[in-house]
């Protein structure tokens, strides 16, 4: 039984000219990023590489027609090496781009085509969440099903992942806030997830730790406190993701997806609206189970009795950034029985790895909890 891989290498770099004198970017290499990074740090050094920006295929989180367009576009460059500078966003569009052949992507993502790696990828976070540049995973919403779906195959890990806390600074405190909690969700569903094991865990805790800690220090000092701690969340994001990448996520990001595909609310702030919510209903599933060791650990973080674990998360988590309800976002309530049917349709992959895996009238009782 496989334990644990991590196939993708680390490294870390103060700034981005550090990296790109390091890794001789240029003539041969295809960058894809957004235009604001690209132009704070990386157009002044008047690169040769063949750059393209995610707002010229579109806003918000990646769809199909979105990653169609990108692989046209980057065919006709002739390109070698792809350099992913971005959030989630952007190195899950750029993880397609290392494949064989010229696929639709929606033929790709349901695995109707062959998938064979061709091109190296390095991806470069520029924000503390999606943990996507040591995953095997990339997540888009094909539009013909008005779902979001995840292709987590081994043949689109990236080739070298490179940490530079620098490009966290000009990232706005809400896009902090909401990537931050992304990868707290990352780190607490692969802890429960039942592929789990002492490898993934290790990871798990450590990024729990971390980004616990500094999100009461944000919460006793406010939303600048962040400035001082870039490095540690970029650091607790990568673990996390290097840690769901093994065990997997859950309950939490299957539930997200319909509110994303069809509300275009972004991936993190999707997740964070069913995180404190789906735990408490773990814990009145299956109270006895492996949450019990999770419970212990996040009291200790927390400073609080068991019991009150996930009031407490939740409490702190309000404090770094107001949750909404779900007809905020302008979803109506006759929608909760469809969410929760295209959840199970659509999303068994993660409800698989899920600490305790819902029927449909679950999952139909959490979106109403939360409408």
């Amino acid at each position: 039984m496989k334990l644990f891989q991590q196939r993708t290498k680390v490294e870390k770099y103060n700034t981005a000219q550090e990296f790109v004198r390091e890794y001789q970017i240029g003539k041969g290499d295809f960058i894809l990023t957004s235009k604001s990074v690209y132009d704070t740090y990386f157009a002044p050094m008047k690169l040769e590489a063949c750059v393209a920006f995610k707002s010229d295929y579109g806003k918000g989180e990646p769809t199909d027609q979105m990653i169609d367009a990108l692989i046209r576009d980057f065919n006709r460059t002739g390109s070698g090496r792809i350099v992913a500078v971005g959030g989630g966003a952007v190195i899950d569009m750029a993880k397609i781009l290392v494949l064989d052949g010229s696929y639709k992507t929606e033929d790709i993502f349901l695995r109707k085509v062959p998938l064979k790696k061709v091109r190296p990828l390095i991806a470069v976070p520029t924000t503390c969440g999606a943990g996507s540049e040591v995953s095997n995973v990339s997540i888009a919403e094909l539009t013909g099903l008005h779902t979001k779906l995840g292709l987590a195959a081994d043949e689109i890990y990236a080739d070298n992942a490179v940490l530079i806390p620098e490009l966290l600074r000009e990232l706005p405190y809400s896009f902090f806030a909401t990537s931050a909690i992304d990868a707290f969700i990352h780190a607490i569903e692969s802890y429960v997830s039942p592929r789990a094991n002492l490898y993934t865990r290790m990871f798990s805790c450590k990024a729990m730790e971390m980004i616990i800690r500094g999100f009461r220090v944000i919460a006793e000092q406010g939303e600048d406190a962040r400035m001082d701690l870039l490095d540690e969340f970029l650091t607790a994001s990568n673990l996390a993701g290097i840690a769901f990448g093994n065990a997997g996520t859950g309950m939490v990001h299957a539930m997200s997806y319909p509110l994303s595909g069809v509300y275009h609310v972004t991936h993190g702030e999707a997740n964070y609206q069913f995180l404190a919510e789906v735990f408490a209903a773990y814990q009145r599933w299956d109270p006895k189970g492996g949450i019990l060791e999770l419970n212990r650990f996040l009291a200790e973080l927390l400073e609080c009795g068991q019991e009150q674990v996930y009031p407490a998360l939740e409490e702190l988590l309000d404090r770094i950034i107001a949750r909404k309800k779900l007809r905020d976002y302008g979803m109506k309530e006759e929608e909760i029985h469809a969410f929760a049917v295209s959840v199970d349709e659509s999303q068994q992959r993660l409800l698989n790895q899920s600490y305790v895996k819902p029927t449909v009238e679950q999952l139909e009782e959490v979106y109403r909890q939360l409408y």
